[in-house]
């Protein structure tokens, strides 16, 4: 599992309700705090349940990054 951290924007592997499905970190612990990027929703989430539904990272230069592994996608895949 790949470190992250406040600010760390996250794609998760089934869209929010408004249609979005990359999230940014806000807080991090036992449990993780999420706001939606499309509509601003907040949520907490236990860790172990953000880690099965967690799928990429973004990285500083724009590239996803897979949570699971140390594969590389480009933005667009």
């Amino acid at each position: 599992m790949r470190r992250y951290q406040s600010g760390d924007v996250v794609q998760m592997k089934k869209p929010h309700a408004c249609g979005k499905n990359e999230w940014t970190i806000l807080r991090t612990g036992p449990e993780i705090q999420l706001r939606c990027n499309g509509c601003g929703q907040e949520l907490w989430m236990r860790r172990s349940e953000w880690e099965k539904r967690a799928r990429r990272i973004r990285e500083q230069d724009g590239r996803f990054v897979s949570v699971h592994t140390d594969a590389s996608i480009t933005p667009g895949e």
